[in-house]
């Protein structure tokens, strides 16, 4: 924590030297765990505007400072850093966010989104606005203000076989977050689960310690898996946003017009994170390239069913023993909200 600390007065006192004629009312530091590439992932495309707007908007007299690619600690870190006031905002994901919060694990609801359109109305819509006023009264000093796109749906790669139906997860070695539900819903499947921390999942799979992992499709990409593995499969398993925090005592000293500001750009994050992801997806850094370097396999509606019945139960049982009430009560709420966006239409 030292040196986090030691980090964070270096780069505020850099950018006092350099700034201090325009020095800001309120300064924002925002860190996260990805590259500083607004153009390779959602998670910087969603900072960048973020910062951009905010700064814009209030006529500097609020400004972001992003410290990308955990500069700043870990992300497990930042959801401490944020809560204890040393950083004032951060992106989180549901692993880093569980030992905070572990009714987020009921978002780990397996094959549950028909499609993209579909979780965009569950996460702006009541049961986004549910979770986020529990994440606020449990942790009681933070403010959510979205649920940023990570990439899209987890696809699974491996480099022993193709998967195309159920039976062919068998022993194969998948590695997850270790969120004991991500391990259930793959050993469910029939795969052996091996948890593993971000940082050690490229050599994992080079030396053939895990045969394969689930992540999004511009996380694949981006990461560069294609040179380590051989088969991707288009599961579409689960959704997993991140969640957008920041301080609440900051939040709260803000005026009425800047908390509009925030709101603004928050939304603003929230809709650039879930268009790169779709512009990844579309395009040659995306499934085009990694079509060309790996063989990628669309499950059949018959194998998602198949892959649904027998996870789903399992996902259930798994939170109805190891979480409270209020989560058996947001899950019911998530899967009411999810059933209500995949039956309706783009267009009537």
């Amino acid at each position: 924590m030292t040196s986090i600390l030691n980090r964070l007065a270096a780069g505020t006192a850099i950018g006092l030297i350099a700034s201090s004629a325009l020095a800001a009312d309120v300064t924002i530091q925002f860190g996260h765990d990805n590259k500083a590439d607004p153009f390779e992932n959602p998670a910087h495309a969603c900072t960048a505007v973020f910062a951009n707007i905010i700064g814009t908007d209030t006529n500097g007299a609020v400004e972001v400072e992003v410290f990308p690619s955990n500069q700043l600690g870990s992300a497990q870190e930042h959801v401490q850093l944020v809560r204890d006031g040393v950083l004032q905002a951060t992106l989180t994901s549901t692993g880093a966010l569980a030992s905070y919060y572990p009714r987020i694990d009921v978002l780990n609801l397996p094959f549950a989104f028909a499609n993209d359109g579909s979780t965009y109305d569950v996460f702006d819509g009541p049961f986004g606005t549910a979770l986020a006023a529990d994440i606020e009264a449990e942790l009681g000093d933070v403010k959510v203000l979205g649920f940023p796109d990570t990439g899209g749906f987890f696809a699974v790669t491996n480099s022993q076989h193709e998967i195309a139906k159920l039976g062919d997860f068998d022993g194969i070695r998948i590695r997850t977050m270790t969120l004991p539900s991500h391990q259930a819903i793959m050993q469910a499947l029939g795969a052996e689960a091996y948890p593993l921390a971000w940082g050690e999942v490229y050599s994992g799979l080079q030396t053939g310690v895990i045969d394969g992992q689930m992540n999004p499709v511009p996380i694949i990409s981006f990461s560069k898996f294609e040179e380590v593995q051989k088969y991707l499969t288009l599961t579409n398993h689960l959704f997993s946003p991140y969640t957008l925090l920041m301080n609440r005592a900051v939040w709260d000293g803000l005026t009425e017009e800047q908390q509009d500001v925030v709101r603004y750009a928050a939304k603003s994050c929230v809709t650039a994170s879930r268009g790169l992801s779709r512009i990844i997806e579309g395009s040659d850094r995306g499934l085009a390239g990694l079509r060309e370097k790996m063989t990628v396999t669309a499950l059949t509606s018959e194998e998602r069913d198949a892959m649904r019945e027998a996870t789903q139960p399992v996902f259930e049982a798994y939170v109805a023993e190891n979480l409270d009430e209020k989560a058996v009560e947001l899950l019911e709420l998530f899967k009411t909200e999810v059933d209500q966006a995949n039956a309706t239409p783009y267009i009537e």
